[in-house]
Protein backbone atom coordinates (compact mmCIF):
# COMPACT_ATOMS: atom_id res chain seq x y z
CA UNK A 1 0.00 0.00 0.00
CA UNK A 2 2.91 2.32 0.75
CA UNK A 3 4.09 1.94 -2.85
CA UNK A 4 0.66 2.78 -4.19
CA UNK A 5 0.42 5.94 -2.10
CA UNK A 6 3.91 7.03 -3.15
CA UNK A 7 3.07 6.38 -6.79
CA UNK A 8 -0.21 8.28 -6.52
CA UNK A 9 1.54 11.29 -4.96
CA UNK A 10 4.07 11.26 -7.77
CA UNK A 11 1.31 11.10 -10.34
CA UNK A 12 -0.52 14.12 -8.91
CA UNK A 13 2.50 16.24 -9.75
CA UNK A 14 2.15 15.30 -13.41
CA UNK A 15 -1.03 17.23 -14.11
CA UNK A 16 0.56 18.89 -17.10
CA UNK A 17 0.96 15.54 -18.88
CA UNK A 18 -0.74 15.31 -22.24
CA UNK A 19 -2.88 12.25 -22.45
CA UNK A 20 -6.01 11.61 -24.46
CA UNK A 21 -8.90 10.54 -22.26
CA UNK A 22 -11.86 9.04 -24.09
CA UNK A 23 -14.47 6.35 -23.56
CA UNK A 24 -14.20 3.07 -25.41
CA UNK A 25 -16.03 3.15 -28.73
CA UNK A 26 -16.47 1.07 -31.84
CA UNK A 27 -14.59 3.79 -33.73
CA UNK A 28 -11.57 3.43 -31.47
CA UNK A 29 -11.67 -0.36 -31.73
CA UNK A 30 -11.98 -0.12 -35.51
CA UNK A 31 -8.79 1.98 -35.64
CA UNK A 32 -6.93 -1.10 -34.33
CA UNK A 33 -5.08 0.96 -31.72
CA UNK A 34 -3.33 -1.54 -29.43
CA UNK A 35 -5.31 -1.80 -26.18
CA UNK A 36 -3.30 -2.70 -23.08
CA UNK A 37 -5.31 -4.09 -20.16
CA UNK A 38 -3.29 -3.23 -17.04
CA UNK A 39 -5.58 -4.97 -14.53
CA UNK A 40 -4.54 -8.00 -12.50
CA UNK A 41 -4.83 -11.58 -13.67
CA UNK A 42 -7.63 -12.12 -11.15
CA UNK A 43 -9.59 -9.26 -12.71
CA UNK A 44 -9.02 -10.66 -16.21
CA UNK A 45 -10.30 -14.06 -15.09
CA UNK A 46 -13.31 -12.52 -13.36
CA UNK A 47 -14.62 -10.35 -16.20
CA UNK A 48 -12.68 -11.41 -19.28
CA UNK A 49 -10.80 -8.97 -21.49
CA UNK A 50 -11.85 -6.89 -24.47
CA UNK A 51 -11.41 -8.89 -27.64
CA UNK A 52 -7.92 -8.15 -28.99
CA UNK A 53 -6.65 -6.50 -25.78
CA UNK A 54 -3.12 -7.23 -24.59
CA UNK A 55 -3.04 -8.08 -20.87
CA UNK A 56 -0.02 -6.62 -19.03
CA UNK A 57 -0.46 -6.14 -15.28
CA UNK A 58 0.84 -2.90 -13.81
CA UNK A 59 -0.23 -3.00 -10.14
CA UNK A 60 -0.40 -6.39 -8.44
CA UNK A 61 -3.10 -7.36 -5.92
CA UNK A 62 -1.11 -5.64 -3.14
CA UNK A 63 -0.88 -2.36 -5.06
CA UNK A 64 2.82 -2.83 -5.83
CA UNK A 65 4.36 -2.41 -9.26
CA UNK A 66 7.56 -3.13 -11.12
CA UNK A 67 7.97 -0.34 -13.67
CA UNK A 68 10.95 -1.90 -15.41
CA UNK A 69 9.17 -5.22 -15.87
CA UNK A 70 6.03 -3.50 -17.12
CA UNK A 71 7.97 -1.36 -19.61
CA UNK A 72 9.94 -4.35 -20.86
CA UNK A 73 6.75 -6.30 -21.53
CA UNK A 74 4.98 -3.27 -23.02
CA UNK A 75 7.86 -2.52 -25.38
CA UNK A 76 8.06 -6.18 -26.40
CA UNK A 77 4.36 -6.32 -27.31
CA UNK A 78 3.59 -2.80 -28.60
CA UNK A 79 5.30 -0.26 -30.80
CA UNK A 80 5.44 2.51 -28.20
CA UNK A 81 6.45 5.03 -30.84
CA UNK A 82 2.84 4.81 -32.01
CA UNK A 83 -0.40 5.54 -30.18
CA UNK A 84 -1.79 2.88 -27.83
CA UNK A 85 -4.57 2.73 -25.25
CA UNK A 86 -4.66 1.68 -21.60
CA UNK A 87 -7.63 0.23 -19.76
CA UNK A 88 -8.20 -0.85 -16.17
CA UNK A 89 -11.33 -1.54 -14.13
CA UNK A 90 -12.62 2.02 -13.70
CA UNK A 91 -10.09 4.30 -15.41
CA UNK A 92 -8.17 5.34 -12.30
CA UNK A 93 -5.07 3.17 -12.69
CA UNK A 94 -4.91 3.62 -16.45
CA UNK A 95 -5.04 7.39 -15.96
CA UNK A 96 -2.13 7.38 -13.49
CA UNK A 97 -0.02 5.06 -15.62
CA UNK A 98 -0.96 6.85 -18.83
CA UNK A 99 0.06 10.23 -17.44
CA UNK A 100 3.43 8.84 -16.40
CA UNK A 101 4.07 7.18 -19.77
CA UNK A 102 3.00 10.30 -21.63
CA UNK A 103 4.78 12.90 -19.52
CA UNK A 104 7.97 11.10 -18.58
CA UNK A 105 8.52 8.87 -21.60
CA UNK A 106 6.72 10.79 -24.33
CA UNK A 107 4.41 7.91 -25.26
CA UNK A 108 1.17 8.66 -27.11
CA UNK A 109 -1.39 7.23 -24.71
CA UNK A 110 -5.16 7.02 -24.79
CA UNK A 111 -6.70 6.44 -21.36
CA UNK A 112 -9.98 4.56 -21.66
CA UNK A 113 -12.35 6.62 -19.52
CA UNK A 114 -14.50 4.53 -17.22
CA UNK A 115 -12.43 1.40 -17.87
CA UNK A 116 -13.94 -2.06 -18.11
CA UNK A 117 -16.96 -0.99 -16.07
CA UNK A 118 -17.94 1.43 -18.83
CA UNK A 119 -16.90 -0.94 -21.62
CA UNK A 120 -19.22 -3.64 -20.31
CA UNK A 121 -22.12 -1.16 -20.16
CA UNK A 122 -21.41 -0.27 -23.79
CA UNK A 123 -21.53 -3.97 -24.74
CA UNK A 124 -17.97 -4.00 -26.03
CA UNK A 125 -17.05 -7.57 -27.04
CA UNK A 126 -15.31 -9.37 -24.17
CA UNK A 127 -13.63 -12.76 -24.35
CA UNK A 128 -12.57 -15.06 -21.51
CA UNK A 129 -9.02 -14.64 -20.29
CA UNK A 130 -7.10 -17.77 -21.25
CA UNK A 131 -3.81 -17.12 -19.46
CA UNK A 132 -0.40 -16.75 -20.98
Amino acid sequence: MRYLITFMLLMTTLLQAEIIIEPISQELLAKKVPLIDIRTEGEWKETGIIKGAIPITFFNEQGQYDLEKFLAELNAKVDTKKEFALICRSGSRSNMVGKYLSDKLGYKVIDIQGGMLDARQRNVPVVPYEGQ
